[in-house]
């Protein structure tokens, strides 16, 4: 299994009586809980929260947001300069974004009625015990540059 950041990329099925969304490429074997968020306004940043056993798998049920990872060096005193993989993730364009043990994550809504989904492959016990908080601007894609 890959150690890097990978997006599982997702379909979307329309016809006349409405659409589909899948992943049919997402593997829950290891999965252990999941859970939803959202927030109570666009461009709200929740950051940066990282694991060393826990692996943790992103989906955008609705709306739209920047979803960023960071492999950490140092625990207790990260690099400043880490490389940070950023995804727009949306409804519009389904996908699964893994994130592996030994990264920090982050999101920042672009809509307000964005909802996104959580797989973890620990339990909440478990969870807590391998839980490392960060700054939400330590590491900073939250910018959204005009074109």
């Amino acid at each position: 299994m890959s150690d890097q950041v990978e997006l599982i990329a997702g379909g979307l099925a329309v016809d006349d009586r409405g659409q589909i969304q899948f992943c049919n490429d997402f593997d829950l074997r290891t999965i252990r809980r999941f859970y939803t968020v959202s927030n109570h306004r666009a461009e709200f940043i929740r950051a940066w929260h990282g694991h060393k056993n826990e692996m943790k798998y992103v989906y955008v049920v609705s709306g739209a947001a920047i979803v960023a990872a960071v492999k950490i060096d140092n625990w207790d005193n990260p690099g400043k300069d880490l490389e940070v993989a950023r995804f727009v993730l949306t409804e519009k364009k389904p996908g699964v974004l893994k994130i592996p043990a030994g990264y920090a994550n982050g999101f920042k809504t672009l809509q307000s009625d964005t909802k996104i989904m959580f797989f973890s492959t620990s339990s909440l016990e478990e969870s807590l015990d391998d839980d490392y908080r960060f700054d939400a601007y330590y590491w900073d894609p939250w910018s959204v540059e005009e074109r």
